[in-house]
């Protein structure tokens, strides 16, 4: 009984209804919007430790992202290759750059120099080539979603990279940086292009033997290059984004648009919800006068403000999944992980019984004269 008067009650009045709808449907795509958004950039920021197919990273000391490390001798990966328990050991240099458009404008970039063939730490997606592109002394890559603000180079182009000349080679897809455009290129070829010593690098990427515990490995390797720091790919990845969230405003700004959204939904429910009651306030007295409880009452607002999460939380998602799906694979950064997707809808529904707690009360506070007023 009361689900059926929850349900004709809040869609007798369908504009009040659709209002608290398209409250909760504001909170679900404004705040999964944002925080796909921010998702995606931080997955920007630690891009190339994800990508690397390595175990473990070894940087210069006191550095603790990616983007920090200093250079080191490349002595040290003799040090740690000759380690029981590890595969194998790649220098990275990486380091920034200008990259010269043929119309002669620059454009700031990220050149990452890996050792072919292994490409440790290099491109693991092509749209156009293939690794091979890197196996020469001048080949670089340039990324599908940088194309536009590198001037729309092609295949076989030559371009500048603080002053030496350089062959795009492939086309990479979707290997994007948060400090920049990334310019994968060989080892030898990134030292000459960042006047790299031949002798330093400023990474160094560790396979493990598998089976062999990685924490084990760290302490073995922190041993014997006490010099360095050592970071598991994973704590590396987590370390980096923190340092972007504390030292940029990334965090704040995403937080702040993010609250304003959840604020914008909550007012929207609430309003619609309390003015749907005070509309209806001769029908809930009209309950009471046939014998419905307060408590009657009380569930049938409640069951109301469920209803409405739960169509507004699916249409939101609906939209939200659109969004995703017409963002992949654009210049757009967007992502959403499982857990946020369920925080969100949790979230959700919490503000939905929130907004209706001024409804409940003024429906409970019903009374059976009311009827014949």
């Amino acid at each position: 009984m009361r689900n059926t008067a929850a349900l004709k009650m809040l869609f007798h009045d369908r504009a009040s209804a659709l209002g608290s709808i398209a409250g909760v449907v504001a909170i679900v795509f404004l705040v999964g919007q944002q925080l796909a958004i921010f998702f995606g950039l931080l997955s920007f920021t630690s891009s190339l430790a994800d990508n690397s197919a390595a175990d473990i990273w070894i940087l210069s000391k006191k550095s603790d992202n990616l983007n920090s490390s200093g250079t080191l001798p490349m002595a040290y990966r003799d040090r740690a290759a000759g380690l029981r328990g590890i595969q194998w050991v790649e220098p990275l240099v990486l380091s920034g750059a200008l990259y010269k458009r043929r119309d002669g404008n620059t454009q700031a970039v990220q050149v990452v120099g890996v050792r072919y063939p292994r490409l440790a730490g290099g491109p693991n997606r092509f749209f156009l080539a293939g690794p091979e592109a890197l196996g020469d002394g001048e080949g670089i890559t340039v990324d599908r979603l940088d194309l536009p603000a590198l001037g729309r180079p092609s295949i076989g182009d030559v371009v500048e990279l603080n002053g030496r000349r350089v062959r795009i080679k492939a086309v990479t897809d979707g290997l994007q940086g948060f400090a920049g455009s990334q310019v994968f290129t060989g080892l030898e070829n990134a030292r000459a292009v960042t006047g790299m010593p031949v002798d330093r690098c400023t990474d160094l990427l560790v396979k493990a033997v598998p089976g062999v515990p990685i924490e084990g490995l760290i302490d073995l390797l922190k041993r014997v290059l006490p010099r360095t720091e050592v970071f598991s790919t994973q704590n590396l990845s987590r370390s980096t984004r923190l340092y972007i969230l504390r030292n940029t405003g990334i965090g704040v700004s995403f937080g702040f648009t993010t609250l304003i959204g959840a604020a914008v939904g909550f007012i929207i429910i609430a309003l619609t919800m309390y003015t749907n009651v005070l509309n209806k306030s001769r029908d809930y007295a009209m309950l009471r006068a046939l014998g419905a409880r307060k408590r009657d009452v009380f569930v049938i607002v409640f069951l109301q403000s469920l209803y409405v999460a739960a169509i507004g939380i699916l249409s939101g998602f609906f939209l939200l999944a659109a969004f995703l799906s017409g963002t992949r694979g654009s210049s757009l950064p967007t992502g959403m992980p499982v857990g946020a997707a369920a925080t969100i809808a949790a979230g959700t529904l919490l503000l939905c019984l929130a907004g209706s707690v001024l409804a409940m009360r003024r429906a409970a506070k019903a009374e059976p004269a009311g009827a014949f007023r």
